[in-house]
């Protein structure tokens, strides 16, 4: 919409002719040729309609809640007979208004209460309903009503009333309704209100209860005259918007054949960010994180994130694969150019320096949204910015996946929790008004996209593409938002998609209006050009010398990309120098403690404040924790779990666990929060480890009731540090599959594809215990399939040589003590590589009597039982605790198995008597421990190998370990895949029954059949090829 100067003849007899119009109200409203560019109207007389009457027991009301004369009438009556008698606002608002007219000129003194009224609600319907009238499509095809409310008219002003002077003065208020603001003539009023609410940007913000907030956007929108840029800036600009565009045409130029996705209709949107991040580094940001989808992703990295452009145009030209300057050569798998990421120092507009880092994102689109916002998180505890200032991250979303994907309202709902606020996320929505093919009325139910971010009170700007500089204008006041009120906010980029889906993508197939108007609309940069000449600012060799230059140093970085070698791998910034990758050999270390360190935070983390009145039970819970440091022996699950966040955080490193009810635990085990029963007031004991402990060096938090967010948050904040251990926990091990995406995109490939190590940790609740098929299953399955160690070839195994956790893409354990949970924790950061641990975590084992450890199985020294000859670190694999030798030729079963079902197998042992069964637990699944399991192959030459698990066949680790069992064994000459025996529940679509009675069943003769006197005939061999065959396929 053309934004029309305050005063014009023009204007003013467009506004006169639309008051003008006289007859009866009509509830249809009637287009006038004016209306487009002007004003809204209905047709009515000059008087206003009869309002509705409402009860004057609705005097406390504030002064905008007013919405009739007879209301307002009561008001007045009731102020003048006792001004306390209603609310604040309105005896400011008459004190103002009765002293004004009584002291100003002869034009305002005809100014009625009940005008200045109907004024105020016509100026608060422009602040909320403006953007409806706003010019926001570039393409101009969007038909939208516009609201009666902003129809002058309907307020009962007419033509006579556009020369008259009015006060809009309201206490507390700013903007148009500030005390100070001076008296100005109707037509002043309804032109400023069009510039400012109905032109090429819509602003929401009324939905904020906030009213600070809100009257800080109205200074900012509501100036008395319309935002202009001085000539240097329009020349910065414009430098920028030709680069972008240019840029994009480059790539359509020597690669006109390839997917860039690129950015053509929305090319504004470099220009936006680089003034954004401009005014945030002005503001004290130092650092920002970015994530985004595939769509304008390269013009991002090349021109905003200044990744080298050879780099770009080597990876269009089919690349090669990097080459280490020292070392050895660690590549991965790579991914397609436009899911890579960077970082850079870049320097801003203002002399300062600011850090960006654009995160790898597969094209699950918003999946990379949580894990931005967590690894800022993370920055801001790494480099102690307390008030979230320094840190700051942006998210650039599309239309489609803003308002379809879930994962978006997740991530939003983090922004104020304590534990996961980052101080405010800049979201810049790249609005092609189409997802892929689907329009808006296909792909959501709400008028905007952007719909979705009022439920968190988050400011909304909506902005024509087109206009350049009101794209600079709110991308400046998006980070001027996030500074001052450390919240989100949302930048709407209303644009367009020139071509399809990606460039070989015919688009008319579906919008052929929409492509036909795009083929004949002017560019951006073509828009801004011919603005800029029009007005005379800049000259066309002020522009030709700019694309001569930018064509210069693209065709200079075409040539060189030619020869183009990548060096050291941008992932090794400051926090992970020297650390390993899989071609390097790392040393394994112990993880055991000096006992009295592990006496000393023992006592710590079982201590509680003289005047602290926790709840009796978990009184008592600690006296038995404190009675286990005591004597050393009877270390349960929590204490081992405490001990070992305790020893890491003397250490100096920082833990940080969440997930839902993890403060408590789902089991009521942890008690990591305890609550004082009078009080309400909260008690950490792993917050009291030193003196003068950083309060957040140990976060314990429950989470929002979300895997998917809260898991991409954890795996964001752990990737910034190597020196932190973090973890996930699930409610139950089944809830996990509503993270699916970031298992299978991020964490058990992303160190293949773009060379991120983290060391996350998930605890996922798993065990059969009768509770049902979603309370049963961690669907271990599911994670020992996408590990990628080989199933046939047994690696080096030599401790000294050993490289096997090094070169797979992550951990699974189902371990079944305390002192070797403590010792997996610890593992995670004594080592000088990470790998993601997955951790088939206990229900039942927390309280088993016999799922106990000493706390000398925790400590290091020499000749104690968790000392062997390597040390005391975590066991890979438990043997048969009946301290058989090294030959037991006698043993006539080995019976493999892990997790808890260990003890229940134990015990029907010593029920039956069956003492030539040997059972060993393989605590670490993946990656398969080869030697440890030829070990005990030798050590029981004669005995029959079975595999016994409480999953069903199709489920559990069966599948996994088979093959890797047999590769062992045909390593011994102990036969092939047929000598493996399976003992487990049969194969079922269902994780487990609902049915009590048949869980118990199932599991007795589990345990009945795996100690069985007689050969185990459960699974024929022909059965297991067959079914072995086709998990394979």
């Amino acid at each position: 919409m053309t934004w029309f100067r305050a005063g014009s003849r023009v204007a003013k007899l467009a506004i006169r002719r639309t008051l003008s119009n006289s007859g009866s109200y009509e509830a249809r409203r009637r287009l006038l040729p004016w209306q487009n560019r002007h004003f809204h109207t209905t047709l009515c007389k000059s008087k206003a309609p009869v309002p509705c009457p409402v009860s004057l027991s609705r005097i406390t009301d504030s002064v905008l809640d007013g919405t009739s004369s007879v209301y307002l009438e009561g008001l007045q009556r009731a102020w003048e007979a006792d001004p306390n008698s209603v609310d604040e606002s309105w005896d400011n608002f008459f004190r103002n208004f009765v002293g004004h007219q009584a002291s100003t000129s002869p034009g305002v003194s005809g100014q009625t209460i009940q005008e200045s009224m109907r004024l105020l609600l016509l100026v608060k319907a422009y602040q909320v309903n403006g953007h409806m009238k706003a010019k926001l499509d570039p393409l101009g095809l969007e038909e939208r009503a516009i609201p009666d409310d902003l129809d002058p008219c309907l307020y009962g002003f007419s033509e006579a009333d556009l020369d008259r002077e009015f006060f809009l003065g309201v206490w507390r208020m700013a903007g148009f309704l500030a005390e100070n603001r001076p008296v100005q003539t109707l037509l002043s009023i309804l032109t400023r209100l069009e510039q400012a609410y109905c032109g090429t940007i819509g602003y929401e913000y009324m939905h904020i209860a906030d009213r600070n907030r809100c009257n800080w956007l109205r200074d900012k929108i509501e100036t008395p005259t319309p935002m202009q840029y001085n000539n240097k800036r329009r020349e910065v600009i414009l430098d920028r918007l030709i680069w972008s565009t240019q840029f994009e045409n480059f790539l359509a130029t020597k690669w006109t054949a390839a997917k860039r996705f690129g950015l053509e209709g929305g090319e504004t949107l470099i220009p936006g960010m680089k003034e954004m991040f401009d005014r945030a580094a002005d503001l004290g940001v130092e650092s920002i994180v970015i994530g985004m989808s595939h769509r304008g992703r390269l013009n991002v990295l090349g021109n905003v994130v200044r990744k080298p452009m050879r780099q770009i145009f080597s990876e269009f030209s089919g690349g090669t694969k990097p080459v280490e300057e020292v070392g050895g050569l660690y590549t991965g798998t790579g991914d397609v150019k436009y899911h890579l990421g960077t970082s850079y120092d870049r320097p801003t507009r203002g002399g300062k320096r600011i850090h960006l880092s654009l995160l790898a994102n597969p094209s699950h689109l918003e999946a990379v949204d949580p894990v931005v916002v967590g690894k800022t998180r993370a920055k801001q505890y790494c480099s102690s910015d307390a008030d979230r200032t320094k840190n700051m991250a942006v998210l650039i979303h599309g239309d489609g996946s803003f308002a379809g994907q879930g994962v978006v309202f997740e991530t939003l709902h983090l922004s104020a929790l304590p534990n996961y606020t980052t101080g405010g996320t800049i979201h810049i929505v790249v609005n092609n008004q189409v997802a892929f093919t689907t329009d808006p009325m296909s792909g959501r139910s709400s008028q905007y996209c952007t719909d979705v971010a009022k439920a968190l009170s988050s400011p909304i700007f909506h902005v024509n593409a087109d206009d350049m500089e009101a794209v600079v204008h709110v991308c400046e006041l998006a980070a001027e938002w996030r500074q001052t009120f450390h919240s989100d906010v949302v930048v709407d980029l209303v644009c367009y998609r020139r071509f399809g889906h990606n460039e070989l993508d015919e688009p008319s197939f579906t919008q052929p209006k929409m492509y036909k108007v795009i083929r004949n609309h002017p560019s951006a940069l073509t828009i801004y050009q011919n603005k800029l000449l029009e007005s005379g600012q800049v000259t066309k060799e002020d522009i030709e010398r700019i694309q001569n230059k930018v064509n210069s140093i693209l065709n200079e970085e075409f040539v060189a990309s030619k020869d183009y070698v990548p060096q050291k791998r941008d992932w090794l910034s400051s926090h992970w120098s020297g650390f390993k990758s899989p071609e390097q050999i790392s040393r394994i270390l112990n993880t055991g403690v000096k006992p009295e360190i592990l006496k000393s935070v023992g006592k710590a983390v079982t201590a509680l404040p003289e005047t602290f009145k926790p709840h009796r039970a978990v009184k008592k819970n600690y006296e038995q924790r404190a009675q286990m440091i005591e004597t050393g022996e009877g270390i349960d699950w929590a204490v081992a779990e405490a001990l070992a966040f305790a020893t890491l955080l003397v250490a100096g490193n920082h833990v940080r666990l969440s997930g839902q009810d993890v403060e408590r635990g789902t089991f009521t085990h942890r008690h990591s929060v305890l609550h004082d029963q009078e009080t309400g007031e909260k008690y950490c004991p792993l917050d009291h480890i030193m003196e003068n402990q950083d309060e957040e060096m140990f976060t314990v938090s429950n989470s929002s009731l979300s895997e998917f967010g809260v898991l991409g948050f954890e795996l964001g904040y752990s990737m910034e540090s190597p020196n932190a251990l973090v973890i996930w926990e699930a409610q139950f091990g089944d809830f996990a599959n509503g993270a699916q995406v970031i298992f299978d995109q991020f964490l058990s490939s992303g160190e293949s594809k773009w060379l991120r190590q983290t060391g996350l940790v998930l605890l996922l609740p798993h065990g059969y215990l009768g509770q049902g098929p979603e309370h049963s299953s961690a669907r271990l399955e599911r994670f020992l399939q996408m590990s990628d160690d080989n199933p046939v070839a047994i690696p080096e195994m030599d401790p000294t040589h050993r490289k096997q956790i090094q070169e797979c893409n992550w951990q699974v354990v189902n371990v079944t003590t305390p002192a070797n949970y403590f010792h997996v924790l610890r593992r995670q950061l004594h080592r000088e590589f990470r790998k993601p641990l997955i951790v088939m975590a206990p229900k039942n084992l927390l309280r088993h009597k016999e799922c106990k450890s000493n706390l000398s199985e925790f400590d290091d020294v020499q000749g104690q039982p968790g000392f062997d000859k390597q040390g005391t670190r975590f066991k890979r694999l438990i043997k048969d605790q009946n301290d058989h030798s090294d030959l037991e030729e006698g043993i006539r079963r080995l019976v493999l198995c892990s997790g808890k079902l260990y003890y229940e197998l134990d015990e029907e042992r010593r029920n039956v008597e069956a003492k030539d069964v040997a059972i060993c637990r393989v605590e670490q699944l993946c990656p398969f421990p080869y030697d440890l399991i030829q070990r005990e192959l030798k050590r029981y030459p004669n005995a029959e190998i079975v595999w016994c698990q409480e999953e069903p066949m199709n489920m559990g680790a069966y599948s996994y370990i088979a093959p890797r069992l047999c590769a062992a064994m045909k390593s011994l000459s102990r036969g092939t895949i047929d000598d493996i025996k399976y003992v487990g529940r049969a194969p079922s679509a269902s994780t487990a029954t609902g049915f009590p009675q048949v869980h118990e069943k199932e599991q007795s003769e589990i345990l009945h059949n795996a100690v069985q006197p007689e050969p185990i005939e459960y699974l024929t061999s022909s059965e297991a090829r067959a079914y072995l065959s086709k998990t394979k396929q």
